[in-house]
């Protein structure tokens, strides 16, 4: 049997940080989990978890206890949509960002086959699934003082 670490502790390790007295949940860890094996990276993201394989920014993990976009958002683009509503029904666009279509989609916490879903876009960024995942944009560079 293989000892699940805590995925706190994973996140904590991988930004380089020392494990703090009250670590914050990560919703959902069951996809950290999951994700064990490619050494994802977590950073906090408008209050909700990124996961990173590499450069590459795949998942967030939202938990605001009953928003409609709780749940597993996929950084994805909208020419996969259709590709990946086949093997993900219950996933859409979030609306966080307003209505229309999102390049971010998201399998529902409140979605009858969540966990079942959530599951499978695992195993898909586990494969390398070229349809998930994102490089971000670099930041831009603030100014470094007065002109």
């Amino acid at each position: 049997m293989v000892k699940r670490r805590d995925p706190a502790a994973i996140a904590e390790e991988a930004l380089g940080k020392k494990a703090s007295a009250t670590p914050k949940r990560v919703p959902f860890a069951f996809v950290l989990d999951e994700l064990e094996a490619l050494a994802p990276a977590t950073r906090p993201m408008f209050g909700c978890t990124a996961v990173y394989v590499g450069p590459r920014i795949v998942l967030v993990l939202r938990d605001k206890q009953g928003s409609a976009d709780d749940g597993v958002w996929i950084a994805t683009t909208a020419e996969h949509h259709a590709s990946l509503r086949k093997e993900l029904p219950s996933m859409r666009s979030i609306t966080v960002f307003g209505p229309g279509e999102s390049g971010w989609q998201v399998i529902p916490a409140a979605a009858e086959g969540f966990e079942e879903e959530a599951l499978r876009a695992c195993e898909m960024v586990r494969r390398g699934d070229p349809r998930v995942g994102k490089i971000p944009k670099p930041k831009k560079k603030k100014p470094s003082g007065p002109a």
